[in-house]
């Protein structure tokens, strides 16, 4: 059974960094042919994408988050992270990591991130 743990959500000031981190387990050997995304949903709206990886390691982003989110895996580690600089307001949302693959999906629980002063 795939699961995803995020973690590293919290409290930051706008203008401040957080790291976010999706350990999974239940993959195998596998995780590095998984496509692995960060998606968002702030209270009221839809989830949307913020960033996703592929097996090759491309990356795409959110053009609210361009700049300033950078997502990246490790392997080895069987792990993704979202690095988010800069961050605003409007950045405040729980954010979720989803692994993809043979046209399956699997979600983690979501970790919540709150800009403000």
């Amino acid at each position: 059974q795939v699961q995803l743990v995020e973690s590293g959500g919290g409290l930051v000031q706008p203008g401040g960094s957080l790291k976010l981190s999706c350990a999974a387990s239940g993959t195998g050997s596998i995780f590095g042919r998984y496509t692995m995304g960060w998606y968002r949903q702030a209270p009221g709206k839809q989830r949307e994408l913020v960033a996703v990886i592929t097996r090759g390691a491309d990356t795409n982003y959110a053009d609210s988050v361009k700049g300033r989110f950078t997502i990246s895996r490790d392997n080895g580690k069987n792990t993704v992270y979202l690095q988010m600089n800069s961050l605003k307001p409007e950045d405040t949302a729980v954010y979720f990591c989803k692994g993809s693959i043979f046209a399956a999906d699997y979600w983690g629980q979501g970790t919540q991130v709150t800009v403000s002063s």
